[in-house]
């Protein structure tokens, strides 16, 4: 960020008085700009003994398969970002359950929440962002191909916690840099 979004003036990086942060603070009119994490919402489409995949057809990870997810939108709640990321990206209709995993990527500032939801129909096609959209039972995932570390991860949970039928929260974190 280079110019206040208030008043144009060019902002500095400083830690605002009662802070423990460095932000962007316009010395002309004193606004703090904070950059807080990005929320991906996304859903586990269950049908019978599959679930709903999407290939993808921007990046990044252009061609790789993943959950129907993508950043929450102002003004809706996660589960209703997570219902409309769904129907854009597959153009399937669900109803979502339950909250099934959390997971922090604090190096790129984003927090994946996927839930449990039940498809609703099987009239389901590939939205603009996405190349195909398929059922898929666990022996058919392609797990070398999966675009994204936080989809493999909860995949993994789902199908171990589908074989104990029961699906607790999961919550937990990824990091890209070495720590």
């Amino acid at each position: 960020m280079n110019y206040c979004s208030h008043c144009g003036t060019p902002v500095r990086i400083e830690v605002p008085a009662g802070d423990n942060r460095p932000r962007h603070v316009c010395p002309g009119c004193g606004t703090i700009h904070y950059h807080n994490p990005k929320m991906v919402v996304g859903c586990i489409p269950e049908w019978e003994d599959k679930i709903l995949l999407c290939r993808r057809a921007i990046e990044p990870k252009h061609g790789l398969w993943t959950l129907p997810a993508g950043f929450m939108e102002n003004g809706e709640t996660t589960a209703e970002g997570a219902a409309r990321e769904t129907l854009e990206e597959a153009g399937a209709r669900v109803d979502v359950l339950n909250l099934y995993s959390m997971i922090s990527l604090p190096d790129i500032n984003q927090v994946y929440l996927v839930f449990r939801a039940k498809l609703l129909h099987l009239d389901f096609a590939p939205g603009e962002e996405s190349l195909e959209a398929g059922l898929f039972t666990e022996a058919e995932i392609p797990w070398d191909k999966l675009a994204f570390r936080t989809i493999e991860r909860t995949l993994k949970l789902y199908y171990e916690d589908r074989r104990s039928g029961e699906y607790p929260l999961h919550v937990g974190n990824i990091f890209h840099k070495p720590r």
